[in-house]
């Protein structure tokens, strides 16, 4: 999962006061998104079970990070203004916590893969909502609270915690989701004080230099063809990139927001058609009810707001 997640507390671009809200246009370039992001993590899931996961994460981040560092050079005041900010710390570790995250995530399709991972991680706006008043002191009222609820009851029909022996490996896309949960809200808070530009810059910069110090030391030779898959990756992520900020130029976030979850839609069918998945039945209520509590606090943010 990682920044092919897509909360609007981590958008990577924010839209012009001056936007129109075409919210049509925006709808599809959302779904254009979670169709390249669906495609990115499939990609990552065949390398990363080829090849140790970190090792893809580094080259992932190297093309990121120059992704990043061109959209900084050619905005108003250049690199120099993407990088200042009154707040270092918070913004590296905002960095590590991505970095860490999508690490997390690319191993669990792995192991899970994208059907149940997917299905797992899709709780992460209940996260989000959940952790936003201790994170940021924002009022959750009950009606949030409930949809909370019923969304991990969602998660518990997936994960069958008492059925059987539970296999602890199908935490690793809840412990994903609480880390891109918290990044998400750190990102927010971040926003209190830096530009979008400058967190979106210290994102692919500090994760990129995090995993380059790390990733070295799993270095592992690929075949051509892999090399090729590996550039199609990068590739799919300055694309997706590029698609989901303009789709927040395009229109308002609370109008493209509930079609991210396409992304589920996506990534599931190709985790089914290419990789042999299997759609259990559980697997599938328990997304249902998770999307459904997911789709209802994003609904009660829009009223609020």
């Amino acid at each position: 999962m990682s920044e092919t997640h897509l909360p609007r507390a981590a958008v990577p671009a924010r839209a012009p006061a001056t936007q129109s809200n075409n919210v049509p246009l925006g709808v599809a370039l959302m779904l254009a998104t979670t169709v390249v992001f669906s495609l990115q993590d499939a990609i990552s899931r065949h390398l990363a079970s080829e090849y140790n996961t970190i090792m893809v994460v580094m080259i992932r981040y190297w093309f990121f990070a120059t992704f990043v560092i061109a959209l900084a050079a050619r905005t108003a005041g250049g690199l120099r203004a993407a990088a200042r900010t009154s707040q270092p710390y918070l913004q590296i570790f905002r960095g590590l916590m991505l970095a860490g995250e999508i690490c997390v995530a690319i191993y669990g399709f792995t192991l899970l893969g994208l059907v149940e991972s997917h299905a797992v991680f899709a709780c992460y706006p209940l996260l989000v909502a959940a952790l936003s008043g201790p994170i940021l002191g924002e009022k959750v009222g009950w009606r949030r609270w409930t949809a909370i609820a019923i969304g991990f009851v969602g998660v518990l029909i997936i994960l069958q915690p008492g059925f059987g022996v539970f296999d602890p490996l199908a935490v690793i896309p809840l412990i994903s989701a609480v880390m891109f949960a918290v990044y998400g809200l750190l990102t927010r808070y971040a926003g209190r004080r830096d530009r979008t530009a400058t967190s979106f810059f210290w994102t692919g910069v500090t994760g990129a230099v995090f995993m380059t110090a790390i990733g070295l030391w799993y270095w592992e030779p690929m075949t051509q063809t892999d090399y090729a898959w590996m550039a199609l990756l990068c590739l799919t992520g300055a694309s997706g990139h590029w698609l989901l900020i303009r789709c927040y130029e395009a229109a308002e976030a609370s109008a493209v927001q509930p079609f991210a979850y396409f992304q589920l839609v996506f990534a599931s069918a190709i985790g089914m058609i290419v990789f042999g998945e299997v759609l259990r039945t559980n697997v599938a209520v328990g997304a249902a009810i998770i999307v459904a509590a997911g789709l209802f606090t994003l609904w009660r943010e829009r009223q609020k707001s």
